[in-house]
């Protein structure tokens, strides 16, 4: 399943190392209905994402807070395209093992 979207680079409060893309509510309200009982630890799907021309495979993690899976950017990511906190974005993921 490919899901493209567009969001806004936020650090994570409780590490302020670690950047993420959150995704829209809405995409999470289906991922996290069809992922129902799929996930990994902490709740976490494991998907190939892309950035610009960077590619890479991580997992997406929920935050209950804000009630949406959010993607982490790691710094190659971050440096090839640009991004810095309040940076929009636009991403594609697929999850995968669907």
């Amino acid at each position: 399943m490919k899901i493209e979207f567009e969001g806004v680079v936020r650090l994570w409060p409780a590490n302020e190392k670690f950047y993420l893309l959150p995704l829209p509510k809405d995409i999470s309200a289906d991922i996290f209905e069809i992922s129902d009982g799929l996930t990994n630890g902490w709740g976490s799907l494991k998907v190939e994402a892309r950035i610009g021309s960077v590619v890479w495979r991580t997992s997406i993690f929920p935050d209950s807070k804000l009630g949406v899976f959010e993607l982490p950017l790691k710094l190659e990511v971050r440096k090839k395209n640009g991004l810095e906190v309040g940076s929009v974005t636009h991403a594609e993921i697929e999850l995968l093992g669907f």
